[in-house]
């Protein structure tokens, strides 16, 4: 199994979701007359992360799991977005990133051994790391800032989180 199909152009559309509904904040703030910029300390409960690192780990998270799969470094970011104008240039960065996946650059990647930072030398396949860690993860974020956004009233639907879907006659 090429894992390719299964991550790098679902995280590249769900990322330009993301981008979407930040956009959607911007035109929502616009007619209540607020700064946007407020949102990014906005949180659901205490002890989780803001918009800003829900939004900057939904990145990581994007660019590490193709990036471990292939054996490829990825871009380093500093965590230190402020603006949503930083947001939505993390958000291109990392799209640009995606962009340089190949199906051929995944190929083998389902067996092959994925440790984590945290994992202190124990591993899982790349199978196991996608499907039981790695794309959970990057929609419980997702999930996090859609939940976000919407809880300060930005005009949000399930259509904006699925975003197109591939239908035919």
């Amino acid at each position: 199994m090429n894992l390719f199909e299964l991550t790098v152009p679902q995280l590249a559309k769900t990322l330009r979701n993301v981008d979407r509904w930040l956009k959607s904040a911007e035109q929502y703030a616009e007619q209540r007359k607020f700064p946007v910029d407020n949102l990014i300390g906005a949180r659901l409960a205490p002890d989780q992360y803001p918009l800003v690192r829900q939004i900057q780990t939904v990145c990581d998270n994007a660019k590490f799991i193709p990036g471990r799969l292939a054996g490829k470094e990825w871009p380093a970011h500093a965590d230190t977005e402020t603006t949503f104008e930083q947001l939505h240039a993390r958000i291109t960065a990392v799209l640009t990133y995606l962009e340089t996946f190949k199906t051929s650059d995944l190929e083998g990647s389902a067996e092959k051994k994925i440790s984590l930072p945290w994992m202190q030398s124990k591993w899982m396949t790349g199978i196991e790391y996608v499907t039981q860690f790695a794309l959970p993860n990057f929609y419980f974020h997702t999930t996090l800032c859609y939940a976000i956004l919407r809880h300060n009233g930005v005009p949000l639907g399930k259509n904006d989180f699925i975003g197109g879907i591939p239908m035919r006659d």
